[in-house]
């Protein structure tokens, strides 16, 4: 029955204030306590009793009354934050205006007119008024982010109060050392705290809130994205005396959070796991508020990491205390995830992270019977962070062969998502991440260690190496991915670039996986439908002659494959250039209704009046569905920076007059390719509407393959390793199968496995390394991909609770529309 009361009661106080014409004045404290003292609902009940349409009202109707409401509770916040919660009272009451302000922030974000309310200067509450510090005013969400940042590491709410805290009484909560209270063991921090479900349950409620405060920038336009999420920008900011210790339990507790525990089959299912909830909230907070990188940290000589003792806290202390002087435009998270250097710290982060990317692979006896995780995307995001911004750490992982276990779970989520066009952002991000690791020679390396723990996908069997799994998946996404992937493709065949001149042996699978994509890419009609897609051929090729010039005597596969398919290489020499065999090929291509890759016929080709939709064909959606659409990736030329591999291993980077000269002349090759097309790549950006229309702003639409553009780039095919090979090989294979009788491609490819080209191939060329490059394209992309994944997870976390609370599809709308998704209907 006393739920009922309550229940009751908070739904009588939200009529009220929905019905009441005139202003609620701010003194009456009588009418706001309803909301939140003596008030024990559920964030399930909240979200029931406030409406959405109750919150709009009064948002039109009674605009200050909405705007009391939200002074009031981020008042009672900060009241109950400098007192400690000393009470159950006042921790139910912080629940209550926690849950409260989570229900109404997205409605009032929603409305352009009130975005900046919460950054109005209002009079101050709490102590700080009664310190006589600069000023009696302050913007509202200044205040509100600093109680929710106490209230994180207020003792017996979220943190377990030490012995002497409670021996002496309620204590300051401005006087506590939050360095003291961290969450959980791991960096900087070696004393693990009880496990306490009731705290973990109050700090999610905290982080929910926390992520509602910064999902402000889903609802800004596009033209906005420029402008700094001012949330962020001062949660992680010096003016945050717990930013280091926000910093450090976020990390520590997604890093040590155990879906499987005990192991006892089904236990996830009887019992409820409040930390696996926190992880979560905790993991999303954090790469959100590593958004943003306004400073260098090149320049930063001083070390997070501390000694896993009792003087940690001591440095913590020092270390908080210089962060405090830092100014408020830099974040001092992406500050400290850049200063962390142990080697037991990146140990700890590495193995946790790869441990909870194969939790989704574990297989058992029972189905079902162990925990899956769901966030696995937010995990990539975060180890995509940690090696963007930590380049330590990316050496760390690069010399580790713990690199294997963050590769495969990423190949398993390649090769088991690549069909699906709702996870197109997970393939792009776990392409992006293996762009990054390809750019150092050891991961080159690493790839050669052979496969032998079998991950349940969807592809050919093969028995060889890392680097076999990582070709025969990149075949498959490829040839029967979804054909909003098509923009990757020259950033997967990057990759096998990049690692090509370390790979000592291919299997015969992985070979022909590669021969079979230069068939495809090398078709006449292919070649000439795009002014782009003949660079697939040099990547390819490229890949060819590296193996061949540095890897010839265990690639006897890949050599033996060549030879079978050398027709391929011949007619690539023998590319038609006149006008009439660019038409006839095209026209085939048009007529033809079936080819051995369904795939590549239907490959739209967006310089053509005939492609009125854009560049790549998207399957035609239902009335009323979302189709979500992430920011455009940029070409492969702006990804990467191309870096020349040295004698001793070094790696230089190359100007871009010397990168001209390179072995394939790929380059120079790209740069007349722009200029003979007019600068279709460049001028031809495509905007998309709110309808989900493709509008081309320029006329590349007119363009059209002629024999000098085919000649521009023919005669730079690098064929001449593969041609000098063939030569020398193919007399001496045809000889031994005809003296011999055989039949049997074994004794030819132990004669290749025996046989050497020393002395009879072209000079070595020079090693290229294509390393990635920050940009701003991608870092649109990565925030895009960020709070898509979030905005969908915290909408399928609350439907599959059966909360009513799950915001209205006008936010929805508001939030997928600003984040550059579109929607479309079929008429």
């Amino acid at each position: 029955m006393g739920n009922s009361d309550s229940k009751l009661h908070f739904r009588k106080a939200v009529i009220q204030l929905t019905t009441k014409t005139q202003p609620v004045e701010a003194s009456e404290d009588v009418f706001w306590d309803q909301f939140w003292t003596d008030v024990n609902l559920t964030a399930q009940d909240i979200f029931t009793l406030v409406p959405a349409a109750e919150i709009r009202a009064v948002r039109e109707e009674s605009p200050s009354n909405l705007a009391t409401l939200c002074y009031k509770a981020v008042e009672r916040l900060v009241l109950n934050a400098d007192s400690g919660c000393v009470c159950e009272r006042d921790r139910q009451a912080v629940l209550s205006c926690t849950r409260l302000l989570t229900r109404i922030l997205p409605y009032i974000f929603e409305d352009p007119d009130w975005r900046g309310f919460f950054w109005s200067t209002v009079p101050k509450v709490g102590k700080s008024l009664d310190e006589g510090d600069d000023g009696s005013m302050r913007p509202l969400a200044e205040s509100l982010l600093t109680a929710i940042s106490d209230l994180l590491f207020c003792p017996d709410f979220t943190v377990e109060s030490h012995s002497r805290t409670s021996a002496d009484g309620p204590c300051d909560i401005q006087s506590i050392d939050s360095c003291e209270f961290i969450w959980e063991a791991g960096v900087g921090f070696a004393h693990t705290p009880p496990l306490n479900h009731t705290h973990d349950s109050n700090r999610a409620e905290l982080l929910k809130l926390l992520l509602t405060c910064f999902s402000e920038e889903m609802y800004q336009s596009p033209s906005d994205t420029h402008i700094p999420n001012p949330w962020v920008s001062f949660f992680s900011s010096g003016e945050n005396r717990h930013a280091l210790p926000l910093f450090t339990s976020l990390l520590n507790v997604v890093c040590a959070y155990d879906p499987v525990g005990y192991g006892i089959p089904y236990n996830h299912l009887m019992f409820s796991d409040q930390r696996g909830v926190l992880a979560e909230l905790a993991l999303q907070t954090l790469i959100v508020s590593l958004e943003q990188e306004l400073v260098d940290h090149s320049k930063t000589s001083t070390n997070l990491s501390t000694n896993t003792d009792t003087c940690s806290a001591d440095y913590n202390k020092n270390t908080a205390a210089e962060g405090r002087q830092a100014t408020r435009g830099e974040n001092l998270f992406v500050n400290y995830l850049s200063r962390i250097h142990r080697e037991e710290d990146f140990h700890f982060i590495l193995r946790e992270i790869g441990r909870l990317l194969n939790n989704p692979l574990l297989q058992t006896y029972l189905p079902h019977s162990c925990k899956k995780i769901t966030f696995h995307q937010e995990l990539l995001v975060l180890l995509w962070k940690l090696c963007d911004l930590n380049k330590k750490f990316l050496f760390y992982v690069l010399k580790s062969s713990d690199v294997l276990d963050i590769l495969v779970p990423i190949l398993f989520y390649l090769s088991d998502c690549c069909a699906n066009q709702s996870c197109v952002g997970l393939v792009h991000i776990g392409v992006f991440i293996l762009l990054l690791l390809s750019g150092e020679r050891n991961f080159g390396v690493r790839l050669n260690k052979p496969y032998s723990v079998r991950v349940p996908m969807d592809i050919s069997v093969f028995a060889g190496t890392h680097a076999d799994l990582l070709i025969v998946v990149f075949h498959k996404i490829i040839t029967s991915g979804h054909q909003r992937l098509q923009p990757l493709y020259d950033c997967m065949l990057t990759i096998i670039v990049n690692v090509s001149p370390y790979l000592k042996s291919l299997s015969m699978v992985a070979a022909n996986k590669l021969l079979h994509l230069l068939e495809v890419f090398s078709s006449p009609w292919f070649l000439f439908c795009s002014p782009v897609n003949h660079h697939l051929v040099f990547f390819l090729l490229e890949v060819f002659n590296n193996i061949i010039q540095y890897q010839f005597d265990g690639n006897f596969n890949l050599v033996y494959g060549i030879i079978r398919k050398r027709n391929l290489f011949h007619q690539l020499a023998n590319l038609p250039t006149d006008v009439n065999s660019i038409q006839k090929a095209l026209q085939k291509k048009r007529s033809s209704n079936s080819t051995h890759n369904a795939v590549f016929m239907e490959t739209n080709n967006p310089y053509t009046t005939a492609c009125s939709e854009g560049p790549y064909k998207t399957t035609p959606v239902q009335t009323g569905t979302l189709n979500a659409s992430l920011k455009a990736m940029p070409r492969i030329d702006k990804l990467t920076e191309t870096s020349q591999v040295s004698e001793d291993g070094a790696t230089l980077l190359l100007q871009q007059s010397d990168s001209t000269h390179s072995q394939s002349d790929h380059s120079s090759e790209t740069q007349d390719t722009r200029e003979s097309s007019s600068g279709e790549d460049d001028q031809t950006s495509e905007k998309e509407d709110c309808d989900g229309s493709l509008k081309n702003v320029s006329s590349s639409s007119d363009w059209a393959p002629t024999p000098d553009w085919v000649l521009s780039w023919k005669s730079k095919l690098p064929l001449q390793t593969i041609m000098r090979l063939l030569q020398v090989l193919v007399p001496q294979v045809e000889k031994i199968c005809i003296d011999k009788g055989l039949t049997d491609e074994s004794e030819i490819l132990k004669f290749l496995q025996h046989g050497t080209l020393v002395g009879l191939l072209p000079v070595p060329h020079p090693i290229l390394i294509r390393k990635y490059q920050a940009n701003e394209g991608t870092a649109l992309w990565f925030r895009t991909y960020m709070w898509g994944i979030i905005y969908l997870r915290c909408a399928l976390t609350e439907s599959g609770r059966g909360q009513s609370g799950t915001p209205p599809i006008a936010t929805a709308r508001a939030c997928l529309q600003s984040l550059d998704w579109r929607r479309q209907e079929r008429t």
